[in-house]
């Protein structure tokens, strides 16, 4: 299995090292080209600015797009998640639109209001996953066929999964659980191969 991490900003190396630990060959993804072959896609957690430019200037934007539309599956952490959104709450950040979700970036505030706190997720299991939040976004609205994976205890949406399309506003490639890397691989082998 080959998932790819895009490399363009922010925390790639995070995620590449967690699905090293899970024996998974995890190609940084800079360049339309780099796509070819993978089975799986992370976009991670950093600016979403930043990411959203670079995959527009090196055209990255347009072909993970179509490689979501025939069936690739997409795993958004922080900034990732907001990318993946159809609409992102006062920004000009220009999303991929791939979710029914509504986002709003840094909803907690600045960086010193960043916080961590335990999470119940249901899909992973009983125990509670560490949830880190810096500078994390949340799901405003989430439509119908969208489902809701985790929220904080004022029910703030946090995580979400629409078919192969997964989401997290926390970084869980910041922790030392595996679990919710392990449910994004369960999701690829679900389908099948996705050669370029």
């Amino acid at each position: 299995m080959r998932i790819g991490v895009l490399a363009a900003q922010g925390a790639f190396a995070e995620h590449i090292a967690i699905l090293n630990k899970l024996e998974v060959e995890a190609p940084p993804v800079r360049l339309p080209s780099e796509l070819k072959g993978v089975d799986g896609l992370i976009i991670p957690g950093g600016e979403s600015t930043s990411i959203s430019q670079l995959m527009l200037a090196y055209d990255l934007a347009s072909k993970i797009r179509n490689l979501a539309k025939n069936g690739l599956p997409i795993f958004g952490t922080c900034a990732g998640m907001i990318l993946l959104a159809k609409e992102i709450l006062d920004s000009k950040v220009e999303p991929l639109g791939l979710m029914d979700i509504v986002v709003r970036r840094n909803a907690f505030g600045r960086q010193v209001d960043s916080f961590e706190t335990e999470l119940a997720i249901p899909v992973l299991g009983e125990k509670p996953f560490p949830g880190v939040f810096i500078r994390a976004p949340i799901i405003k609205q989430a439509n119908s066929n969208v489902e809701i994976l985790a929220r904080l205890n004022n029910s703030t949406i946090v995580a979400a999964r629409q078919g192969k399309l997964l989401a997290a506003a926390f970084h869980p490639e910041l922790t030392s659980d595996l679990r919710f890397h392990k449910h994004f691989l369960n999701i690829v082998t679900e389908g099948s191969k996705f050669g370029l």
